[in-house]
């Protein structure tokens, strides 16, 4: 019975997160509106990160026309853009999208 009730809350959470993001107010006031506290989101939003993987799109063209050869481009789910150099580190890049993951 506790994992079912987990899973319901866990749900309840995603949506509440998903919503907090399309409502571009800031977690305090949607908190505040929703009567949950800022703490309780942060730490359910940190929680259900780590569920999830990192969704990215690969760019084969350079539509610039700039010279980028090698460069690889990751459009995150979030819109933003992430360029990663020909001989990035690969822990320097696992750090970053570590980082990425952790302030959605």
């Amino acid at each position: 019975m506790r994992a079912i009730a987990r899973v319901g809350l866990e749900k309840k959470w995603r949506e509440r997160i998903r919503e907090q993001q399309q409502s571009k107010l800031s977690v305090s006031a949607f908190c505040r509106q929703q009567g949950c506290s800022d703490q309780s989101f942060y730490n359910w939003r940190k929680r259900l990160a780590k569920d999830e993987p990192v969704r990215f799109a690969l760019v084969g063209t350079n539509p610039s026309g700039t010279d980028q050869h090698g460069l690889l481009e990751l459009i995150l789910a979030t819109g933003d853009r992430l360029r990663i150099a020909p001989g990035t580190d690969a822990e320097t890049l696992r750090a970053v999208l570590r980082v990425l993951r952790e302030h959605r």
